[in-house]
């Protein structure tokens, strides 16, 4: 019995440690995919026996029928679920792919490249900034009054520029990105609502990549700004002594070892794209709405109606699942981003 509980080397288990192991994860799996598999079960009943439950067992506990498929898929529902799927599968994947580019670029520029913004220029930017808002509140033509605003800013930053002294640096610069991202959506959704109504993109797919776009980038520069600190600078080095330029040298060195941080980080960007609802509540009436807008708005004006509403979640999530498996290799290494320096 002893050997039960003696470990044959410091990092091998014993026997019964590796038992209590297993069913400690075995207990946590059923934990985690017990809610998935109530959505599926679900799916296949009726709405008298969803109210009668609870039923687990198909064939046991109740007759399983695709009469909720059918109706979100066939039915009442159709029009509006795949409209609002095709939505959503154009916005968050087209948003996070445009996030993740320009989010890479700009971190490996903070990495690589030294900045020294000095402040009085950017509060100088600012304040042109809040100019050219308020005339347009006012009533001035936007492109009016942002090319006064740039005007007037360049004649100040030529004029008084050189008086400004402190400066801001690299981290300085990273910290202030990703606090846009701690900044609640509620803050600024007006604001954005009123910019795409001056604009006439209200309820269009390009208002909601463009906002997705915004919101996300400060998350994907972090993450791929601690990826690229992993990446020793002697390899670009090397390449750069034999020719190569600084875009060769990210397009054919730097990224491709970065593809596990690329992974894991366009996986955050559309987990959270594909979730979000708020900014969609605002920006989206009809035509450009997506699935977490129907789902909270069904559930609103019906109540919780779980024999389809478990198909349209299914339905949501499928897409998700399916890219993280299909990305599985990458994830777990791109998940410890920053975590060895």
């Amino acid at each position: 019995m002893r050997d039960l509980f003696v470990r044959k080397t410091l990092f091998t288990p014993s026997p019964a440690g590796r038992l209590g192991s297993y069913l400690i994860l075995l207990v946590w799996t059923a934990v985690v995919l017990f809610p998935l598999y109530w959505l599926v079960v679900t799916s296949l009943k009726t709405p008298i026996q969803v109210h009668e439950g609870p039923f687990y067992i198909p064939f046991v506990d109740f007759e399983p029928t695709l009469e909720p498929w059918h109706y979100i898929l066939v039915g009442d529902l159709s029009n509006d679920t795949l409209r609002t799927y095709y939505n959503t599968i154009t916005v968050a994947p087209i948003s996070a792919l445009l996030a993740l580019v320009i989010g890479s670029a700009s971190a490996y520029a903070l990495v690589r490249f030294s900045y020294r913004p000095r402040t009085g220029a950017i509060l100088l930017f600012i304040g042109c900034l809040a100019l050219a808002t308020a005339a347009i509140a006012l009533g001035v033509p936007w492109p009016v009054a942002v090319t006064a605003a740039l005007a007037v800013f360049v004649l100040l930053l030529i004029t008084i520029g050189r008086r400004f002294k402190r400066s801001l640096k690299n981290d300085d610069i990273a910290f202030w990105m990703i606090s846009q991202r701690i900044l609640p959506p509620i803050a600024i959704v007006i604001p954005i609502f009123i910019l795409f109504q001056q604009l006439n993109l209200l309820d269009t797919r390009l208002a909601l990549i463009i906002t997705y776009v915004t919101v996300n980038l400060p998350i994907a520069i972090w993450l791929m700004r601690d990826y690229f600190l992993t990446i020793p600078l002697e390899l670009e080095e090397c390449a750069a002594i034999d020719g190569a330029s600084r875009y060769v040298i990210f397009l054919s060195i730097v990224l491709p070892l970065s593809v596990p941080g690329l992974v894991a980080t366009f996986l955050f960007v559309l987990v959270f794209t594909w979730n979000e609802y708020l900014l969609a509540l605002f920006l989206s009436s009809a035509k450009a709405q997506t699935l977490p807008y129907v789902i909270a708005a069904q559930n609103a004006v019906r109540g919780p109606q779980w024999w389809y509403m478990s198909v349209l979640i299914l339905i949501m999530i499928i897409p998700v699942i399916a890219v993280a498996i299909a990305l599985e290799r990458y994830i777990s290494r791109g998940l410890l981003i920053g975590s060895i320096k």
